[in-house]
């Protein structure tokens, strides 16, 4: 079997990867939502790829994989990843975990992710509020994260929250940074201690703090919220976007922390989890298989930690069907160190009609059966989806 083309569409607002052979299958991977501009930095992995067997992963990713980068730009990378081992499964006739090793869970579980309600404010009562309407989803998530302090408006919106300005840029994960006041800390604590309240021990609250925040005001805050026994606060220091990964600062941090710290969305390749893991500068990570450089690498980012005891609950929020998919198929393959990974959803929400494979509903009591259907599971139908392509991409499916 041998590659002939390497396809991109955009389809809504994803791009959507097609690995077309010889042999007439294919693999299909979806990129994290909101990417479009990947298009062009995915199309020139073409040429690497034309004439190599895709069932030979790891010899074909050699090929593509030092022209990735931290996040976004290791999406085309890991993108490609994903549909090569989409392809290598339907090939073999057998879901992808077989090829990884063979899952050792019949479910997985998941949080909240894209499933989020707006806020109202951002007063305790308000986070309360939130907090309840989310354990009343259907899904019935037994984890539950929420966006707060750096990682949200509060950090606008609540006065006084941080001395001096915030100027970042208007692009997501553009990195306001900047000192904590006391009446900030005080005003965070206090909206967490109102989910907790509501929470109790029914679900774990996780939070998703930022990056922005100095080493100081970390490492006070984590103490502040020890009583309340989170299971991770995350980004505290580095993260979305940020372009490096800080593990001595990281490590700082957690040598003073009873409340789990976790990072890890925006970093590519293991290599660049080195330091985080052999230091045990966090106690939990978060790789993103969507710009980590595909699933083999988060599985093996996975295995590392677990020999330094750290836990892992890997990223997803935007990765589309496709992408749950993938993580549902590598998630049911890690070691016991495996939180929970993060729910991603359709977007828009037509793309549940133009895919097969997924169960109705896709989650029950905050987990995911792991399908057996050769490769990824989850399968773009072109009859539903040709409606949807750009303009430019019409011989997508031809």
């Amino acid at each position: 079997m041998k590659i002939t083309d390497l396809r991109c569409a955009v389809i809504g607002r994803s791009p959507v990867v097609r690995i077309v052979t010889d042999e007439g299958v294919s693999g299909f991977a979806q990129a994290e939502t909101w990417k479009p501009y990947l298009k062009p930095h995915i199309l020139a992995l073409r040429e690497a790829l034309i004439g190599e067997d895709p069932t030979l992963v790891e010899r074909t990713m050699r090929k593509i994989r030092q022209r990735g980068g931290f996040k976004p730009w290791g999406s085309a990378v890991s993108v490609v990843e994903m549909a090569l081992w989409d392809l290598a499964g339907k090939a073999a006739g057998l879901p992808v975990h077989r090829l990884l090793g063979g899952k050792v869970r019949d479910r997985v579980r998941v949080y909240n992710g894209s499933v989020r309600f707006p806020l109202t404010g951002h007063r305790p009562e308000d986070y309360a509020d939130d907090l309840q309407r989310m354990m009343a989803s259907p899904e019935g998530f037994t984890i539950i994260k929420q966006p707060i302090g750096f990682h949200s408006p509060m950090k606008r919106e609540v006065p006084d929250f941080t001395y001096g300005e915030l100027g970042a840029g208007p692009f997501h994960g553009a990195l306001d940074r900047g000192p904590v006041t006391e009446r900030g800390l005080h005003h965070l604590v206090s909206c967490v201690a109102a989910m907790k309240e509501v929470a109790g021990d029914r679900v774990g609250l996780t939070l998703d703090c930022g990056p922005g925040w100095m080493l100081a005001d970390a490492i006070r805050l984590v103490r502040m919220l020890e009583p309340y026994n989170l299971l991770w606060v995350e980004d505290l220091l580095s993260g979305d976007y940020t372009p490096w990964v800080d593990a001595g600062t990281y490590r700082e941090l957690t040598r003073t922390a009873t409340t789990p710290i976790h990072t890890g969305e925006q970093i590519y390749l293991r290599r660049n989890f080195k330091e985080l893991i052999e230091t045990n500068a966090v106690h939990v990570v978060g790789p993103d298989p969507a710009d980590v450089g595909g699933i083999a690498e988060l599985k093996w980012i996975a295995e590392y930690a677990d020999l330094h005891g750290i836990t892992m609950a890997p990223h997803g929020t935007a990765n589309g069907l496709l992408g749950l998919g993938a993580l549902v198929q590598v998630s049911a393959t890690l070691p016991d160190n495996f939180i929970a990974f993060e729910y991603t959803t359709g977007d828009p929400s037509w793309w549940n009609e133009i895919v097969d494979g997924l169960p109705d509903p896709i989650v029950v009591n905050g987990m995911i059966e792991v399908p057996d259907r050769p490769g990824m599971g989850v399968e773009l139908v072109p009859e539903r989806a040709r409606r949807y392509l750009a303009e430019g991409d019409e011989g997508f499916f031809d």
